[in-house]
């Protein structure tokens, strides 16, 4: 199953092995505390806790609270109580 990275508009794949997509996700924290550098910034901080969340239970639910959060409080009903399910009662 490919894992993707949704910002925006913007779509970006990940490997599929949980080995690479965790060495990417540490890659990108590492580089980002050094944001002070010219070419690196510290928006890959964030960016590499999104990639390890895919793969690491705690981070997952770090993600999941700020989505929260961020949303005021509010998040998004679970797929099997969508409105478009017709035996929704």
């Amino acid at each position: 199953m490919a894992r993707t990275i949704r910002i925006g508009n913007w779509r970006y794949d990940l490997p599929d092995r949980a080995p690479a997509r965790i060495g990417i996700g540490v890659l990108l924290i590492l580089f980002g505390l050094l944001g002070f550098l010219p070419v690196l910034g510290f928006w890959m901080v964030p960016l590499g806790l999104v990639v390890l969340s895919y793969d690491i239970p705690r981070v997952r639910l770090w993600r999941q609270n700020f989505k929260t959060w961020w949303r005021g409080g509010k998040s998004d009903p679970p797929p099997e109580l969508s409105k478009s399910d017709p035996d929704r009662t």
